[in-house]
């Protein structure tokens, strides 16, 4: 839920200056891929894809429909590119800024080893790898970190307890499929992402 490079805030607001400038009607619809758990050097379990597409569909529905997310067959057709990424990266996830068909998005990559392996909350786990998807995908539809620690896009970097931030999630959960009942959006999130998709 950081970012490496010293520009991420810049192209973040370049990115939501774009998807302002272009219309409802050029913004309205985006294309995702994302990757499949081949690599074990990601420590991306099977169900992890799925984790991601619900993110992106908390996205979509967080619009009240101005906002549709199709998959891609091919990643160099989609704006959105979700890829697991290993320890040697050695970050929690970013988003750095493509453009496909003259629509800006970003190559997402999110760290599934983020969780030590000792971890036996199946459902913890669960909920840290899709709540980074969902933080990395926000800033690939154009948020900028927030500074509330009730936001999806609240950055570590204002302090804050980070295990109470999943925590909290994860208490809302008695299985797997309540993380679709829960988007993890806050209305401050919602109302950010409104003012790009209208």
């Amino acid at each position: 839920m950081r970012n490496r490079s010293s520009g991420g805030r810049i192209w973040k607001t370049r990115l939501s200056a774009l998807l302002l400038c272009c219309g409802a009607a050029d913004a309205a619809t985006l294309r995702y891929w994302v990757e499949p758990c081949t690599r074990p050097d990601t420590a991306c379990h099977a169900g992890d894809p799925e984790l991601a597409v619900w993110a992106l569909q908390a996205w979509q529905a967080a619009t009240g429909g101005t906002l549709s997310l199709e998959p891609a067959a091919e990643a160099e057709k989609a704006q959105i590119r979700i890829h697991w990424a290993g320890a040697r990266e050695g970050m929690y996830g970013e988003a750095l800024p493509i453009s496909v068909d003259g629509k800006a998005g970003a190559e997402v990559y999110v760290r599934p080893s983020i969780v030590p392996p000792d971890v036996k909350d199946v459902l913890l786990r669960d909920a840290v790898v899709y709540l980074s998807c969902l933080h990395e995908s926000g800033h690939a539809l154009g948020l900028p970190h927030t500074a509330d620690f009730a936001d999806i896009m609240y950055s570590f970097q204002y302090g804050g307890d980070i295990r109470e931030y999943f925590g909290r999630y994860r208490r809302r959960l008695s299985r797997r499929a309540d993380i679709r009942r829960h988007s993890g959006i806050s209305e401050q999130d919602r109302e950010r992402l409104r003012e790009l998709f209208r």
